[in-house]
This record gives structure tokens, C-alpha cells and sequence, in this order.
């Protein structure tokens, strides 16, 4: 029962890997590759990891594999985001078929600086305050 266990978790964890190998190449745009590579490959080899610790049944394999999957759980999704920052930055196009672009005018390139609110919203917003300021200082 043990081994048919540990079977279906590394087969399912080794058919993770491959939608992530097979999302890989059949995505259009950088951004979605990155998605679908970051979460498909975690969880397959979370899963693989867990058939590993479950095969061995010994306390320092099963200590290693947690660690291995806590690691890849903590650095996998902040790896992928920075790739993707660094991508938007430098001008990689989203594909065409995009329906939004959730960091469009919140993005100044000169200083590489994300906005929360509209870029142009919020120059507007500081030429309206300073319009509706009373000019006490000019009559000073």
C-alpha cells in the first residue's frame, strides 16, 4: 500500500513538472512562462520530494526534503516576480492578446519607481492642490 502511495505522488509530481516543461514552450509572452513554470514546477517537486521522504522513511531524509520544499516555497513565487519586474522594465511586450496591463501609467521609467495611483492622476492631483492654495506668499 506504502509503495502504491509514494507511486501516484511521484507520478503526479513528474506530470507537474512536465505541464510546467510543456507551459514552458507552448506560452506566448515571458510573463505568462513565468507563471505557469513557477507554479507547475513547485508542485511537482514538492510532490516528488514527498515521495522521496516517504520511500526512505528516516528522520534526516524527511528533515532535508521539508527544508528543500520549504526553501523552494519561499524563493520560487519572489524569484518569478522579480523576473517579471525586471522584464516589465526593460520593455518585454505582454502578449497581444493581453486584456489588461495592471502596471500601465503607474511605472516611471526614469527612476524605475511603481506607483500606487496613475502617474498623470497624480500630477493632476498636485497641480489641483496648488491651483486651490491661496497665493498668501505673494503678498508677503
Amino acid at each position: 500500500m506504502s509503495d502504491l502511495f509514494i507511486a501516484i505522488i511521484a507520478t503526479l509530481g513528474t506530470i507537474f513538472v512536465l505541464l510546467a516543461a510543456i507551459g514552458l514552450v507552448r506560452m506566448p509572452d515571458t510573463y505568462l512562462r513565468i507563471s505557469v513554470t513557477t507554479k507547475a514546477a513547485t508542485l511537482g517537486i514538492g510532490l516528488i520530494l514527498i515521495a522521496a521522504a516517504f520511500y526512505f522513511k528516516e528522520l534526516s531524509v524527511t528533515s532535508r526534503v521539508l527544508a528543500i520544499i520549504l526553501f523552494i516555497i519561499l524563493t520560487a513565487p519572489i524569484a518569478a516576480h522579480l523576473i517579471g519586474r525586471a522584464s516589465y522594465f526593460i520593455g518585454v511586450k505582454l502578449w497581444h492578446k493581453s486584456v489588461m496591463d495592471d502596471l500601465e501609467g503607474k511605472y516611471k521609467k526614469v527612476t524605475h519607481e511603481l506607483m500606487s495611483e496613475d502617474i498623470e492622476d497624480e500630477s493632476t492631483a498636485i497641480i489641483n492642490t496648488i491651483e486651490e492654495t491661496p497665493n498668501d506668499t505673494k503678498n508677503k
